[in-house]
């Protein structure tokens, strides 16, 4: 038995959480720069932060040269700031989301730690880095990721607070608690203050407990929001009077009550992303939620404050009109603290994990096999011109699966040993699992992203000249080619921006057809049914690239720079 103790109390040695870090940190910023960049996120985020860094305007954002502001702007800055240090890539775009995700794991397994025991900070931490939502959400230029790491980690600096002993200690997490909140807001909008807000009412109403409102340092704490937010808000209010309207009302109330946005979705949308987001952990949540319960009359339960965040995000957007997978992200975190926490208390047990652990992870081991019969499953929607890609793909679905079967049967093997080390395992196996499947997806992905497109024509094009987007709203060729383009009849989610700027877009093909005649520099972006269609009206047009997707023009009279 104390054989055993000792085995499982090394992993807690400096030097070897280090090394684990050292190697976890290796493998998840080590595939940034595998795949290309794919519609509509990965595009859009990319573009936006190169057009600032071009532009030198960090006030104001713009998404293909229209005024864009749907979104704060603080993963911008940041992807803009990659831009400018690293050079515009992948990789760099994929930076502050890879970054703001790998630090989340550290900070859950500090909080863990701290609020829970040291081995239920290490569980935790190694829960939320082999969750297959977060693992994949990790590695995609989306803002959810973002915003989920500094709402998580408002969460955990507030558990600390309440948690901590001192005085000063309390004071200085919950001020750390507020610039959090701040940080999710310049993220995302107003949700980064909202959900802590609804969450700590909801606290309060099901645990009974008022008094911990005197402990928040409401007054001290909004004047440090304020501090971090308000900046960025007046000016972008004083050089664009349309902003304030559009941002508060349109992006966050009518995206909330109506199906506008066209992301509705039943009340059950996000059930089935919470089971394969944290599929691996997912038998460990109803008894997580039992114990946080039982604790809720303390005189401040951290598992049932973690059990609130978990219902409230999971209950609010599920009832809203606007649905989309990133919604969710927040509740890992949450969920991962309370899956560490309660392994620590089974593991504490005589008999440890004992059957049901084994039994989990053989039926893993059998989930894996049964992937197998599936793999027909991957090709079924492929475009003609896309089924060889799709075969490339299996191949590393079938790594996936091999790696997830032993790992399992490791766990397995492990189990009645040494039961840290069979969870340590099994996390891993998950965590390759989704990172091989997740890397590999480059094989559909480069298609979708029009990388080879750009690399038939980038060379050939002049640097200044007019770029027409033909009825067609393009998230990834715009950034390979490191131009804006001037819409043509269709706004898509530019129409705001177009409403502002009518005089940098076509509203009609028409008009982009006279304009055309007139414009021998130009070239124009188009799927290839518009091409087709342009040619049976005799517009002047040579075709210089093409995809599966898409076809690049130019005027017939148009000189390339080799000319």
């Amino acid at each position: 038995m104390q054989f055993g103790q000792s085995r499982q109390s090394a992993v807690f040695n400096p030097a070897t959480l280090l090394i684990l870090v050292l190697i976890y940190g290796l493998l998840w910023f080590g595939t940034l720069n595998y795949r290309h960049l794919i519609p509509s996120d990965e595009g859009r985020y990319a573009e936006i932060a190169r057009e600032m860094l071009v532009t030198g305007d960090w006030v104001t954002p713009r998404y293909n040269g229209y005024k864009y502001f749907e979104k704060p702007p603080l993963q911008i800055w940041a992807t803009a700031a990659a831009f400018n240090l690293f050079g515009i890539g992948d990789w760099q775009a994929r930076l502050w989301t890879a970054l703001t995700g790998f630090l989340t794991i550290l900070f859950i397994g500090f909080t863990g730690a701290r609020i829970f025991s040291p081995r239920a900070g290490y569980l935790a931490a190694l829960v939320l880095a082999s969750s297959p939502m977060w693992v994949i959400s990790g590695h995609v230029n989306s803002l959810d990721m973002g915003l989920s790491a500094f709402l998580v980690a408002a969460l955990c600096s507030l558990l600390l607070a309440q948690t901590s002993a001192h005085q000063h200690a309390r004071r200085n997490w919950m001020w750390a608690c507020w610039a959090f909140m701040a940080l999710a807001t310049l993220s995302k909008g107003v949700i980064g203050v909202a959900i802590p807000g609804m969450v700590f009412v909801f606290y309060s109403i099901t645990a009974w407990d008022w008094k911990i409102w005197r402990r928040l340092h409401i007054v001290s704490g909004v004047l440090l929001f304020l501090v971090i937010t308000a900046p960025w808000f007046v000016l972008i209010a004083q050089r664009n009077p349309e902003f304030l309207e559009f941002f508060f009302i349109h992006e966050h109330l009518q995206r909330f009550t109506q199906t506008a946005h066209s992301r509705t979705g039943p009340i059950y949308y996000f059930l089935p992303l919470l089971l394969l987001g944290f599929l691996p952990w997912i038998a460990q949540i109803p008894g997580s939620i039992t114990q946080a319960w039982q604790e809720r009359n303390r005189e401040f339960s951290s598992a049932w404050l973690l059990t609130c965040w978990f219902v409230v995000i999971l209950g609010f957007f599920s009832i809203s009109q606007s649905k989309l997978p990133g919604y969710i992200i927040p509740i890992f975190p949450a969920l991962a603290l309370m899956v560490g926490n309660r392994l620590d208390r089974r593991l504490g047990l005589s008999k440890g994990l004992g059957l049901p652990w084994q039994v989990q992870t053989l039926c893993f081991v059998a989930l894996g096999g049964v992937g197998f019969f599936f793999l027909g499953e991957v090709g079924r929607q492929a475009r003609p011109d896309e089924v060889e890609s799709y075969a490339q793909y299996t191949y590393w679905v079938v790594v996936a699966l091999i790696t997830l079967m032993s790992f399992s049967l490791l766990a397995f093997a492990q189990s009645k040993r040494n039961s840290l080390a069979s969870i340590s395992s099994f996390a891993s196996g998950f965590f390759l699992c989704a990172l091989i499947a997740g890397t590999g997806h480059e094989a559909l992905g480069r298609a979708v992203s029009g990388i080879d497109l750009v690399k038939q024509v980038k060379a050939g094009i002049p640097e200044n000249t007019n770029f027409y987007s033909v009825r067609i709203l393009d998230h990834t060729v715009p950034f390979y080619l490191g131009k804006t383009m001037i819409m043509v009849e269709f706004s898509d989610e530019l129409t705001f921006g177009v409403q502002q700027q009518p005089n940098l877009w076509m509203p009609t093909l028409a008009s982009f057809i006279e304009r055309w005649k007139e414009d021998v520099t130009a070239y124009a972006l188009m799927v290839p049914e518009q091409y087709t269609e342009l040619q049976k009206l005799n517009v002047p047009m040579q075709e210089v690239g093409r995809d599966s997707r898409r076809v690049i023009v130019k005027h017939p009279e148009a000189v390339s720079p080799a000319q």
